[in-house]
């Protein structure tokens, strides 16, 4: 007896550009187990239809009018609508950072190939935030680069937050500041991924942070190192 077939990945897609908007349909739609549900043209229309809609997963630009795609990432993260992938045209882009500060599940380079990108969609609805973790390293380390350039001295995260987790949980920030998935955190401590995600949401809750992605940049950010 066969268990029932797993429900599509619901995605929105918010783009204002049309071309590139419809070329990303066009792709997430070639995979059967991608749904695309709406499709938005600026900030303000993906918050309205991630309300409306309740995607599992928002595609979202971050250069759109009359609400960017940061301020409309933080909304949509801030009320439990979806997850988002950010979509940017530069690797370095300076509203990235912000994206990532704001919740977002992770990002990816308008140029990545449709194997990539539906990939990439995979990753982040299964909860894995750090998409290609070889490049989310070093995104990563140039994110809390410039956080620190821009933050005045004394006035970064507090190291007192990491007193409140446990051992195990500080290892597992250090590797998610390596850009480890859960597998690869698996592999390297020894545990059952299954046990790795339980940590993962515990040290979520205890720094409250809104994604493993800020956890990473926290995990930058303050030195913690994977064993």
């Amino acid at each position: 007896m066969t268990g029932a077939p797993a429900q599509p990945i619901r995605v929105l897609v918010a783009e204002d550009q049309s071309a590139v908007r419809a070329g990303l349909v066009l792709i997430l739609r070639s995979a059967p187990d991608i749904e695309v549900v709406g499709e938005a043209v600026d900030g303000e229309e993906a918050v309205r239809l991630a309300r409306e809609l309740r995607p599992a997963l928002v595609l979202m630009d971050v250069q759109m009018p009359r609400l960017d795609g940061v301020s409309a990432t933080r909304r949509i993260v801030a009320e439990h609508l979806a997850d988002v992938l950010v979509l940017t045209t530069f690797d370095l882009d300076e509203y990235v950072f912000g994206a990532l500060r704001a919740g977002a599940a992770g990002f990816l380079l308008k140029d990545t190939d449709a194997a990539a990108l539906l990939t990439a969609v995979r990753t982040v609805a299964a909860g894995e935030g750090l998409i290609a973790p070889a490049v989310t390293r070093r995104l990563i380390a140039e994110f809390a680069g410039t956080a620190a350039r821009q933050t005045p001295e004394g006035d970064g995260p507090d190291p007192a937050v990491l007193d409140a987790l446990t051992r195990r949980e500080r290892e597992v920030l250090g590797c998610l500041g390596r850009g480890l998935s859960n597998a690869d955190i698996a592999t390297r401590l020894a545990m059952a991924e299954a046990t790795v995600k339980t940590h993962v949401s515990r040290l979520l809750a205890k720094l409250e942070l809104r994604s493993r992605v800020q956890a990473a940049v926290l995990a930058q950010e303050l030195g913690v190192e994977a064993p």
